[in-house]
Order: C-alpha cells, then structure tokens, then sequence
C-alpha cells in the first residue's frame, strides 16, 4: 500500500496492481502508459459507489473539491457529422461547451451526449467515465487548470474507485490536448 497525496482512503495502491477493479479500457490504457510520470504514479483509491458524486465523495474522503477534475462527453456536430470528445474539468468550475469547446472543435452545434451514448461508447458505468481509456481517435480536451494541478482525482471507470494522478500526465494521453478556458 502507498500514499495518497491528499484524502483520507484506506486502501490505496498503484492503478496497475489494480486492474481486477478497473474496467476494460483503463486497464488496457494503464498497459500502454507513456506519460513522463510512471505508470505506478497513477493510484487506484477503493472507495464505496455510494460515494461516487464529487460533494460526496469529499466529505468521505477529506478530499477538497479543487483537486477532483470531471471528464464530460461531448457531442459536437458540424452538417451530418458527430464527434464525441472527452473534456477534463476542475470540479470546482463548469465546463464551457457552448463556446469554447464547439468553437475548439470546429462545430456548429455542442452538448453534453447524452447518458446512455457517453456509456456505451466509452465502456465506462455513468458516474466514473475517466479520460484514462478513451476509444481510440477521441478528442481529449483538458482544461489548463487540471494539467497545472500537482495531483487530480478522476474517476476510474467505474463508480467503484477513483484514480489519483499527476494532472500533467492528463495532457501526455493519447489525442489530448490542453486548453486556456475550457472552463469558467
């Protein structure tokens, strides 16, 4: 068992010890790592689904609400195209989808996917989607605050467990890309 940099967890270890508690795709990603921080800095807390919602989950777990970050499905059209996309947000601030994540993606038109899409397309259970696993080719959009955070929680997966992990390796995943004033 390791530290956790913030909270109050029982059981935590590195992720990839983990991966009987992690879905599919965030195992699979976890096995491809090549962020500059190791892989084993990425920490899997166990923790009670019950507890997943991020107001919560911190009075649980002594965690402040400035170190948790959200990842949000988008859907952005532009004519008869769709594009899904992940954006990564602090959990203290709202993600901008009207503005700047259409005008980021070239889209006429952006929203929140809805639930049953965002689950299906993902692998993930609603409540725990993490950018950590993504469907290949994904837009991956994360707020410049999140990569400048020391450490971020973000979900697992699942609503079972979270993931603790240097918010700048965030910006080092497949198709990510960091961006000034995704959210207000």
């Amino acid at each position: 068992m390791v530290d956790a940099p913030f909270g109050s967890f029982d059981n935590v270890r590195p992720a990839v010890e983990r991966a009987d508690l992690l879905v599919a795709p965030v195992a699979a990603a976890l096995k491809r790592w090549s962020a500059t921080d190791p892989v084993e800095s990425v920490l899997f807390v166990d923790t009670d689904p019950e507890k997943a919602d991020t107001a919560a989950f911190c009075e649980a777990y002594d965690v402040a609400p400035e170190v948790g970050a959200n990842c949000v499905i988008v859907a952005a059209r532009r004519g008869e195209t769709t594009t899904l996309a992940a954006c990564v947000v602090l959990a203290t601030t709202r993600l901008d989808v009207n503005k700047a994540v259409r005008k980021h993606l070239g889209a006429r038109k952006a929203s929140f996917a809805p639930m049953d899409v965002a689950v299906a397309e993902t692998g993930m259970e609603y409540g725990g989607i993490t950018p950590i696993g993504l469907p290949d080719g994904w837009p991956l959009l994360i707020d410049a605050a999140v990569a400048a955070t020391p450490h971020v929680l973000i979900g697992s997966g699942a609503r079972r467990g979270k993931l603790i992990l240097p918010g700048r390796a965030l910006g080092e995943q497949p198709h990510a890309e960091v961006v000034t004033g995704l959210a207000g």
